[in-house]
Protein backbone atom coordinates (compact mmCIF):
# COMPACT_ATOMS: atom_id res chain seq x y z
CA UNK A 1 0.00 0.00 0.00
CA UNK A 2 1.54 3.23 -1.05
CA UNK A 3 1.81 5.95 1.48
CA UNK A 4 0.22 9.04 0.36
CA UNK A 5 0.04 12.28 2.26
CA UNK A 6 -3.20 11.96 4.85
CA UNK A 7 -6.57 13.84 4.26
CA UNK A 8 -7.01 13.61 7.70
CA UNK A 9 -5.87 12.16 11.05
CA UNK A 10 -8.55 10.42 12.15
CA UNK A 11 -11.73 9.24 9.22
CA UNK A 12 -14.85 8.47 10.96
CA UNK A 13 -16.32 6.52 8.90
CA UNK A 14 -20.68 6.30 9.81
CA UNK A 15 -22.02 9.93 10.72
CA UNK A 16 -24.34 8.73 13.19
CA UNK A 17 -24.82 9.93 17.02
CA UNK A 18 -21.66 7.82 18.07
CA UNK A 19 -19.62 8.88 14.91
CA UNK A 20 -20.28 12.47 15.26
CA UNK A 21 -19.82 12.43 18.96
CA UNK A 22 -16.67 10.85 18.40
CA UNK A 23 -15.91 13.24 15.94
CA UNK A 24 -16.46 16.15 18.56
CA UNK A 25 -14.42 14.29 21.01
CA UNK A 26 -11.21 13.70 18.01
CA UNK A 27 -11.63 17.78 17.45
CA UNK A 28 -11.58 18.84 21.07
CA UNK A 29 -8.45 16.53 21.66
CA UNK A 30 -6.79 18.38 18.48
CA UNK A 31 -7.03 15.95 15.71
CA UNK A 32 -8.13 16.72 12.19
CA UNK A 33 -11.51 14.73 11.66
CA UNK A 34 -13.07 13.32 8.27
CA UNK A 35 -16.45 11.79 8.68
CA UNK A 36 -17.86 9.50 6.01
CA UNK A 37 -21.20 8.50 5.39
CA UNK A 38 -23.03 6.39 2.11
CA UNK A 39 -25.74 8.69 3.63
CA UNK A 40 -26.77 12.54 2.94
CA UNK A 41 -28.83 14.99 4.80
CA UNK A 42 -30.25 14.38 7.97
CA UNK A 43 -30.31 10.68 8.99
CA UNK A 44 -33.62 8.75 10.58
CA UNK A 45 -32.96 5.39 12.06
CA UNK A 46 -35.77 2.78 13.42
CA UNK A 47 -35.13 3.28 17.38
CA UNK A 48 -37.00 3.72 20.60
CA UNK A 49 -35.81 7.89 20.31
CA UNK A 50 -35.69 8.02 24.23
CA UNK A 51 -32.72 9.27 25.78
CA UNK A 52 -32.41 8.12 29.45
CA UNK A 53 -30.96 10.65 32.01
CA UNK A 54 -27.14 9.64 31.61
CA UNK A 55 -27.76 9.19 27.65
CA UNK A 56 -29.12 13.39 28.09
CA UNK A 57 -26.31 14.07 30.11
CA UNK A 58 -23.77 12.74 27.77
CA UNK A 59 -25.48 14.73 24.27
CA UNK A 60 -24.96 17.82 26.44
CA UNK A 61 -21.87 17.13 28.10
CA UNK A 62 -20.78 17.26 23.52
CA UNK A 63 -22.05 20.82 23.34
CA UNK A 64 -25.80 20.11 22.10
CA UNK A 65 -29.45 20.42 23.08
CA UNK A 66 -31.84 18.69 20.38
CA UNK A 67 -35.66 19.39 21.61
CA UNK A 68 -37.96 16.87 22.83
CA UNK A 69 -40.48 16.10 25.04
CA UNK A 70 -39.17 14.72 29.06
CA UNK A 71 -39.42 11.35 30.16
CA UNK A 72 -39.45 11.19 33.75
CA UNK A 73 -39.58 7.62 34.32
CA UNK A 74 -40.71 3.88 32.55
CA UNK A 75 -43.67 1.86 32.59
CA UNK A 76 -43.99 -1.82 32.23
CA UNK A 77 -47.45 -3.01 31.15
CA UNK A 78 -49.52 -5.85 30.50
CA UNK A 79 -52.96 -6.38 30.43
CA UNK A 80 -54.49 -5.74 34.04
CA UNK A 81 -50.85 -5.04 35.41
CA UNK A 82 -48.37 -2.24 35.30
CA UNK A 83 -45.13 -1.22 36.88
CA UNK A 84 -43.94 2.40 37.16
CA UNK A 85 -40.69 3.92 37.90
CA UNK A 86 -39.57 7.38 37.90
CA UNK A 87 -36.04 8.21 37.46
CA UNK A 88 -34.16 9.04 40.58
CA UNK A 89 -31.24 10.74 38.50
CA UNK A 90 -33.20 13.52 36.56
CA UNK A 91 -35.43 13.51 33.85
CA UNK A 92 -34.64 12.25 30.05
CA UNK A 93 -35.69 13.21 26.73
CA UNK A 94 -37.94 11.54 24.03
CA UNK A 95 -35.91 13.05 21.11
CA UNK A 96 -36.56 12.67 17.19
CA UNK A 97 -34.10 10.97 15.59
CA UNK A 98 -33.66 13.57 13.09
CA UNK A 99 -33.27 16.12 15.88
CA UNK A 100 -30.61 14.38 17.44
CA UNK A 101 -28.58 13.64 13.92
CA UNK A 102 -29.20 17.60 13.29
CA UNK A 103 -27.88 18.90 16.74
CA UNK A 104 -24.99 16.33 16.76
CA UNK A 105 -24.16 17.30 13.03
CA UNK A 106 -24.34 21.09 13.66
CA UNK A 107 -21.84 20.90 17.23
CA UNK A 108 -19.38 18.55 15.08
CA UNK A 109 -19.02 20.87 11.90
CA UNK A 110 -18.90 23.95 14.40
CA UNK A 111 -15.67 22.19 16.31
CA UNK A 112 -14.27 21.64 12.59
CA UNK A 113 -14.97 17.95 11.95
CA UNK A 114 -15.46 17.80 7.74
CA UNK A 115 -17.88 15.26 6.28
CA UNK A 116 -17.81 13.59 3.02
CA UNK A 117 -20.80 11.80 1.26
CA UNK A 118 -19.93 8.17 0.18
CA UNK A 119 -19.86 4.11 0.58
CA UNK A 120 -16.67 2.81 2.17
CA UNK A 121 -16.20 -0.35 -0.47
CA UNK A 122 -12.56 -1.25 0.50
CA UNK A 123 -10.16 -1.08 3.16
CA UNK A 124 -6.61 -1.73 3.23
CA UNK A 125 -4.17 -0.47 6.91
CA UNK A 126 -0.32 -0.54 7.05
CA UNK A 127 1.87 0.41 10.07
CA UNK A 128 1.09 3.91 9.80
CA UNK A 129 -2.47 4.40 8.51
CA UNK A 130 -5.18 3.31 7.16
CA UNK A 131 -6.71 3.78 3.97
CA UNK A 132 -9.93 3.55 2.51
CA UNK A 133 -11.70 3.24 -1.04
CA UNK A 134 -15.05 5.31 -1.25
CA UNK A 135 -17.33 5.55 -3.67
CA UNK A 136 -19.61 8.78 -3.69
CA UNK A 137 -23.17 8.62 -2.56
CA UNK A 138 -26.07 10.44 -3.98
CA UNK A 139 -28.02 12.59 -2.51
CA UNK A 140 -31.94 12.54 -2.62
CA UNK A 141 -32.41 14.18 -5.84
CA UNK A 142 -30.40 11.09 -6.89
CA UNK A 143 -27.10 12.81 -8.49
CA UNK A 144 -23.59 12.29 -6.41
CA UNK A 145 -23.35 14.02 -3.50
CA UNK A 146 -20.03 15.54 -1.52
CA UNK A 147 -17.74 16.47 -3.28
CA UNK A 148 -16.60 13.64 -5.74
CA UNK A 149 -19.46 14.86 -8.30
CA UNK A 150 -18.24 13.08 -11.31
CA UNK A 151 -18.96 9.91 -9.04
CA UNK A 152 -15.27 8.16 -9.41
CA UNK A 153 -14.21 6.37 -6.37
CA UNK A 154 -11.55 8.31 -3.88
CA UNK A 155 -8.78 6.87 -2.22
CA UNK A 156 -8.75 8.25 1.82
CA UNK A 157 -5.97 7.99 4.32
CA UNK A 158 -5.70 8.80 7.80
CA UNK A 159 -3.87 7.31 10.59
CA UNK A 160 -6.40 6.08 12.48
CA UNK A 161 -9.82 4.86 11.46
CA UNK A 162 -12.77 4.99 13.76
CA UNK A 163 -15.56 2.12 12.51
CA UNK A 164 -19.13 3.96 13.70
CA UNK A 165 -21.19 2.61 11.06
CA UNK A 166 -23.93 0.67 12.55
CA UNK A 167 -25.16 -3.07 12.93
CA UNK A 168 -24.35 -3.58 9.09
CA UNK A 169 -20.85 -2.19 9.71
CA UNK A 170 -18.76 -2.06 6.36
CA UNK A 171 -15.76 -1.38 8.53
CA UNK A 172 -15.96 -4.65 11.22
CA UNK A 173 -16.78 -6.57 7.81
CA UNK A 174 -13.56 -4.86 6.16
CA UNK A 175 -11.05 -5.63 8.42
CA UNK A 176 -12.04 -9.06 9.25
CA UNK A 177 -13.45 -8.64 12.85
CA UNK A 178 -17.03 -9.97 11.47
CA UNK A 179 -18.71 -12.79 13.43
CA UNK A 180 -20.71 -14.60 10.86
CA UNK A 181 -23.16 -17.57 10.89
CA UNK A 182 -21.79 -20.81 10.27
CA UNK A 183 -22.45 -22.44 7.23
CA UNK A 184 -25.98 -23.46 6.94
CA UNK A 185 -26.72 -21.34 9.61
CA UNK A 186 -29.00 -19.03 7.43
CA UNK A 187 -30.98 -16.26 9.66
CA UNK A 188 -32.52 -17.94 12.58
CA UNK A 189 -36.38 -17.29 13.34
CA UNK A 190 -35.13 -15.91 16.86
CA UNK A 191 -33.23 -13.06 15.28
CA UNK A 192 -35.12 -9.96 16.70
CA UNK A 193 -35.96 -7.25 14.50
CA UNK A 194 -37.83 -3.28 15.07
CA UNK A 195 -40.31 -1.46 13.50
CA UNK A 196 -40.75 2.04 14.38
CA UNK A 197 -43.44 4.49 13.49
CA UNK A 198 -44.74 8.01 14.82
CA UNK A 199 -48.27 9.03 15.60
CA UNK A 200 -50.08 12.47 15.71
CA UNK A 201 -51.29 12.24 19.14
CA UNK A 202 -51.01 14.58 21.78
CA UNK A 203 -49.00 11.94 24.37
CA UNK A 204 -51.12 10.67 27.31
CA UNK A 205 -48.03 10.26 29.66
CA UNK A 206 -43.93 11.73 30.46
CA UNK A 207 -43.33 7.73 30.86
CA UNK A 208 -41.56 5.93 28.17
CA UNK A 209 -44.14 2.81 28.07
CA UNK A 210 -43.03 -0.50 27.42
CA UNK A 211 -46.00 -2.77 26.25
CA UNK A 212 -45.20 -6.30 26.82
CA UNK A 213 -47.50 -9.07 25.03
CA UNK A 214 -47.06 -13.30 24.43
CA UNK A 215 -44.82 -12.38 21.59
CA UNK A 216 -43.32 -8.75 20.81
CA UNK A 217 -42.84 -4.99 22.49
CA UNK A 218 -44.18 -1.98 21.62
CA UNK A 219 -42.24 1.24 23.18
CA UNK A 220 -44.38 4.22 22.90
CA UNK A 221 -41.99 7.47 23.65
CA UNK A 222 -43.44 11.10 23.45
CA UNK A 223 -41.07 12.86 21.51
CA UNK A 224 -42.74 16.29 20.79
CA UNK A 225 -46.29 17.98 22.59
CA UNK A 226 -47.76 16.46 19.25
CA UNK A 227 -46.30 13.45 18.53
CA UNK A 228 -45.26 9.96 20.07
CA UNK A 229 -42.97 7.02 18.71
CA UNK A 230 -43.98 3.53 18.45
CA UNK A 231 -41.53 1.00 18.76
CA UNK A 232 -42.04 -2.68 18.07
CA UNK A 233 -39.28 -5.63 18.84
CA UNK A 234 -39.54 -8.99 18.12
CA UNK A 235 -38.54 -12.14 16.24
CA UNK A 236 -38.48 -12.34 13.03
CA UNK A 237 -41.48 -14.41 12.69
CA UNK A 238 -43.63 -11.94 14.27
CA UNK A 239 -42.56 -8.74 13.02
CA UNK A 240 -43.05 -10.11 9.39
CA UNK A 241 -46.05 -9.74 10.12
CA UNK A 242 -46.46 -5.87 9.21
CA UNK A 243 -46.73 -2.79 11.94
CA UNK A 244 -49.88 -2.72 11.50
CA UNK A 245 -50.98 -6.22 12.04
CA UNK A 246 -48.86 -6.60 14.71
CA UNK A 247 -49.87 -3.47 16.72
CA UNK A 248 -53.52 -5.18 16.48
CA UNK A 249 -52.82 -8.74 17.11
CA UNK A 250 -49.96 -7.87 20.16
CA UNK A 251 -51.17 -4.79 21.69
CA UNK A 252 -55.20 -4.56 20.69
CA UNK A 253 -55.50 -1.65 24.01
CA UNK A 254 -52.38 0.31 22.65
CA UNK A 255 -53.89 -0.49 18.96
CA UNK A 256 -57.23 1.37 20.32
CA UNK A 257 -55.94 4.27 21.78
CA UNK A 258 -53.94 5.04 18.89
CA UNK A 259 -56.84 4.70 16.46
CA UNK A 260 -57.79 7.79 16.26
CA UNK A 261 -54.02 8.87 15.35
CA UNK A 262 -52.82 10.00 12.52
CA UNK A 263 -49.57 8.23 11.57
CA UNK A 264 -46.69 10.50 9.97
CA UNK A 265 -43.77 9.90 8.50
CA UNK A 266 -41.97 6.95 7.35
CA UNK A 267 -42.16 3.32 8.39
CA UNK A 268 -38.57 2.47 9.52
CA UNK A 269 -37.26 -1.45 10.21
CA UNK A 270 -33.55 -2.37 11.64
CA UNK A 271 -32.45 -5.55 12.59
CA UNK A 272 -31.30 -8.33 13.08
CA UNK A 273 -30.64 -6.68 16.13
CA UNK A 274 -27.83 -9.32 17.42
CA UNK A 275 -24.07 -8.26 16.56
CA UNK A 276 -20.75 -9.92 17.73
CA UNK A 277 -17.58 -8.59 16.44
CA UNK A 278 -14.05 -10.42 17.34
CA UNK A 279 -12.34 -7.86 18.86
CA UNK A 280 -13.14 -3.96 18.79
CA UNK A 281 -9.61 -3.17 17.49
CA UNK A 282 -7.37 -4.21 14.51
CA UNK A 283 -4.12 -2.26 13.74
CA UNK A 284 -5.22 0.89 13.89
CA UNK A 285 -9.17 0.26 13.17
CA UNK A 286 -11.47 0.85 16.09
CA UNK A 287 -14.69 -0.63 16.21
CA UNK A 288 -17.17 1.75 17.89
CA UNK A 289 -20.80 1.97 19.13
CA UNK A 290 -23.31 -0.92 17.51
CA UNK A 291 -20.28 -1.82 15.25
CA UNK A 292 -18.54 -3.29 18.00
CA UNK A 293 -21.70 -5.41 18.99
CA UNK A 294 -24.99 -5.28 19.74
CA UNK A 295 -27.00 -7.48 21.96
CA UNK A 296 -30.51 -6.06 21.89
CA UNK A 297 -32.70 -2.79 21.88
CA UNK A 298 -34.52 -4.22 24.88
CA UNK A 299 -33.51 -1.56 27.33
CA UNK A 300 -33.38 1.40 25.32
CA UNK A 301 -28.96 2.16 26.73
CA UNK A 302 -28.10 2.17 22.86
CA UNK A 303 -26.98 6.03 22.47
CA UNK A 304 -25.49 6.07 25.93
CA UNK A 305 -23.39 3.15 25.72
CA UNK A 306 -22.64 4.51 22.55
CA UNK A 307 -21.36 7.60 23.02
CA UNK A 308 -19.33 6.17 26.11
CA UNK A 309 -17.38 3.98 23.56
CA UNK A 310 -16.71 7.17 21.05
CA UNK A 311 -14.84 8.92 23.99
CA UNK A 312 -13.07 6.10 25.33
CA UNK A 313 -11.99 5.07 21.52
CA UNK A 314 -10.49 8.62 21.09
CA UNK A 315 -8.97 8.84 24.68
CA UNK A 316 -7.30 5.28 23.80
CA UNK A 317 -6.99 5.85 20.13
CA UNK A 318 -2.99 4.96 19.96
CA UNK A 319 -3.48 1.44 23.04
CA UNK A 320 -5.78 -1.00 21.23
CA UNK A 321 -6.06 -2.87 24.76
CA UNK A 322 -6.47 0.03 26.36
CA UNK A 323 -9.16 0.72 24.46
CA UNK A 324 -11.30 -3.17 25.04
CA UNK A 325 -10.70 -2.66 28.34
CA UNK A 326 -12.63 0.56 28.35
CA UNK A 327 -15.14 -1.21 26.39
CA UNK A 328 -15.99 -3.65 28.54
CA UNK A 329 -16.30 -1.90 31.29
CA UNK A 330 -18.54 1.21 29.47
CA UNK A 331 -20.51 -2.22 27.92
CA UNK A 332 -20.66 -4.27 31.08
CA UNK A 333 -24.02 -3.21 32.38
CA UNK A 334 -25.58 -3.08 29.28
CA UNK A 335 -24.52 -6.30 28.23
CA UNK A 336 -25.51 -8.41 31.31
CA UNK A 337 -28.71 -7.06 32.15
CA UNK A 338 -29.81 -7.28 28.25
CA UNK A 339 -28.96 -10.40 27.37
CA UNK A 340 -29.96 -11.55 30.71
CA UNK A 341 -33.59 -10.19 30.11
CA UNK A 342 -34.15 -11.58 26.60
CA UNK A 343 -33.24 -14.68 28.25
CA UNK A 344 -35.80 -14.11 30.30
CA UNK A 345 -38.27 -12.79 27.44
CA UNK A 346 -37.54 -15.33 25.18
CA UNK A 347 -38.29 -18.36 27.19
CA UNK A 348 -41.37 -19.99 29.15
CA UNK A 349 -41.30 -17.15 31.81
CA UNK A 350 -41.68 -14.22 29.75
CA UNK A 351 -45.41 -13.37 31.32
CA UNK A 352 -43.72 -13.31 34.70
CA UNK A 353 -42.05 -9.71 33.56
CA UNK A 354 -44.59 -7.66 34.51
CA UNK A 355 -46.28 -9.16 37.52
CA UNK A 356 -42.63 -9.34 38.74
CA UNK A 357 -41.73 -5.80 37.99
CA UNK A 358 -45.22 -4.66 39.72
CA UNK A 359 -44.64 -7.44 42.69
CA UNK A 360 -41.02 -6.02 43.50
CA UNK A 361 -40.40 -2.98 43.32
CA UNK A 362 -37.80 -1.97 44.61
CA UNK A 363 -36.11 -3.98 42.17
CA UNK A 364 -37.41 -3.27 39.08
CA UNK A 365 -36.74 0.86 40.41
CA UNK A 366 -33.19 -0.55 40.95
CA UNK A 367 -32.58 -1.84 37.57
CA UNK A 368 -34.33 1.15 35.63
CA UNK A 369 -31.86 3.35 37.64
CA UNK A 370 -28.92 1.64 37.13
CA UNK A 371 -29.93 1.83 33.40
CA UNK A 372 -30.91 5.66 33.20
CA UNK A 373 -27.89 7.30 35.12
Amino acid sequence: MGRGAADADVLVVGAGPVGLAAAVHACAAGLDVLVVDHRAGTLDKACGEGLLPGALRAVQALGADPPGHVLTGISYRAPGRHADHEFTAGPGRGVRRTALHDALRARAADVGARRRCGRVTALRQDAAGVEIEVTPGRADDGHPAGDAADGDPVTLRAPWLLGCDGLHSAVRRLAGLDVRPGPGAGRPAGNRYGLRRHFAVTPWTDLVEVHWSPHAEAYVTPVAPDLVGVALLAPRTVTGAGFDTLLRSQFPELAARLAVAEPTGTLLGAGPLLRRSRRRSAGRVRLVGDASGYVDALTGEGVRVGLAQAAAAVRHLEDAEAYERAWRTVTRDYRVLTTGLVAWASGPARGAIVPAAARLPWLYGAVVDRLAR
